[in-house]
């Protein structure tokens, strides 16, 4: 039987590209939206009704989660893997980004609710499929900004940098039942929604800064997510993967 990955915020973008390298595995693809229902039926069109699904649900909504889940096990009978990748109200943008004696807790806790109780939300409601199965891989998307903060992106560097504390915690909790746990950090990608309105020096300065000398795609940064959540990544567990190109080394 095939395997099953769910994603969050997966109509465009990454999430999209996620769902895209996972069906060439054989996956099938939950492809998990918020508002962009056309754009997630589009994903569905392009991988296959057999093989995927588009499934609302806010992801800070623990009952629209926990429908999404069942949905999701009524469809295709398992959850292998699970990708959090939704982003929440967030852009990319180094001019319009408040400095921090303008942000205020709520602008923090928007972005906490998003990244943190999303995951938070999407894992533990999947957690008792993944345990009865004894096996399962959990990758959440992270940010090179935690170490390196070309723009000091406050809130949302701060959201992404508990998100690997958080993951590291689950690594060791649930390692004994054969759930792996990990974090992809990308650089600043060229071209999502998010980074749409990046201004082109800084994608110039991250260009000219970086060994390979080129920014970083969502091409690039979902093949090592895809990487980490099947089979081949299960040697690997409370790990922070950065695909930036080498801009940031560890």
């Amino acid at each position: 039987m095939s395997k099953t990955v769910l994603i969050t915020g997966a109509s465009r973008g990454l999430g999209a590209q996620i769902a895209v390298q996972f069906s060439k595995l054989g996956y099938n693809d939950v492809v998990n939206y918020f508002h962009s229902q056309d754009l997630a039926e589009q994903v569905v069109a392009k991988i296959g009704s057999d093989h995927a699904v588009a499934i609302q649900a806010d992801v800070r909504n623990r009952q629209e989660v926990d429908r999404m889940i069942q949905q999701a096990l009524d469809k295709f009978g398992s959850i292998d893997t699970v990708v959090n990748n939704a982003l929440v109200g967030f852009k990319f943008d180094p001019v319009a980004q408040q400095e921090f004696a303008d942000l205020t807790w709520d602008d923090y806790q928007a972005q906490l609710d998003g990244t943190l109780k999303g995951a938070f939300n999407v894992i533990q409601s999947a957690l008792p499929t993944m345990k009865k199965q004894h096996s399962g891989q959990i990758v959440s998307i992270g940010t090179n900004l935690y170490q390196n903060p070309v723009v000091a992106y406050h809130q949302y560097t701060t959201a992404k940098a508990a998100l690997i504390g958080f993951s590291r915690n689950l690594a060791v909790e649930l390692g004994q039942y054969g759930i792996t746990v990990n974090v992809v950090s990308g650089g600043l990608l060229k071209m999502t929604d998010a980074s749409a309105v990046t201004t082109p020096e800084v994608f110039k300065m991250i260009q000219d800064s970086t060994p390979l000398r080129k920014v970083t795609t969502p091409e690039d940064v979902a093949k090592t997510v895809a990487f980490l959540g099947s089979d081949a990544g299960s040697g690997l567990t409370g790990q922070n993967v950065t695909v930036d190109g080498g801009l940031t080394m560890n």
